[in-house]
């Protein structure tokens, strides 16, 4: 009854609204993650990134993600990813992933609370969420730029594999070439 009652309270207050989500950049340059060093869903994460693409750039702000004061620890986490971007120019943060494995509700109601759908909401980074479990909803997750069923599928969602863009490269390689010759021989007529 408290979720069904949150989520429509910010619904009506249009923290849903599709019109206020962020793009999600195609290819992030650095990835901020929030979860806890601690579990496996961080380790699915780094290794599907690292094996999709390499040379994305990955951050880790530590949150306690299970217990009465989770919600306060990961708001904590997201102000410091802002802090960050404030005080890099070189390689800021474009890409937020909140992270947490399967569990009870009692286990992700963290990311129920009110606030941390507020800090979602205000955030001035996109944001994906891959909490739980695929069949798992949070009000986190209705609030994100974009939901993902668990933690390794949004990894998946936040990097496309290395071979796709290979194959976008060479596309836009024959495509430069065959321009060019027409060009030249547009000219030369």
């Amino acid at each position: 009854q408290q979720f069904e009652a949150l989520k429509k309270k910010l619904d009506q207050e249009g923290l849903f609204n599709l019109d206020e989500k962020f793009q999600i950049p195609e290819s992030p340059k650095h990835i901020g993650i929030i979860t806890s060093l601690s579990t496996a869903a961080l380790q699915d994460i780094i290794s599907t990134v690292e094996r999709r693409a390499p040379s994305t750039q990955i951050s880790v702000s530590d949150a306690s993600v299970q217990g009465d004061n989770a919600h306060v620890s990961i708001i904590a986490a997201m102000e410091r990813i802002l802090e960050f971007n404030k005080k890099t120019e070189s390689s800021p943060i474009d890409l937020v992933v909140f992270a947490r494995g399967g569990g009870s509700i009692e286990d992700l109601w963290a990311f129920n609370e009110e606030k941390v759908a507020r800090s979602i909401f205000s955030s001035i980074i996109p944001i994906i969420t891959g909490v739980g479990h695929e069949t798992d909803f949070t009000i986190a997750d209705f609030v994100s730029d974009l939901r993902a069923p668990t933690p390794s599928s949004a990894a998946e969602l936040v990097v496309p594999e290395l071979k796709i863009l290979e194959d976008k490269i060479n596309f836009l390689v024959i495509s430069l070439k065959q321009n060019i010759s027409f060009i030249i021989s547009d000219s030369q007529k």
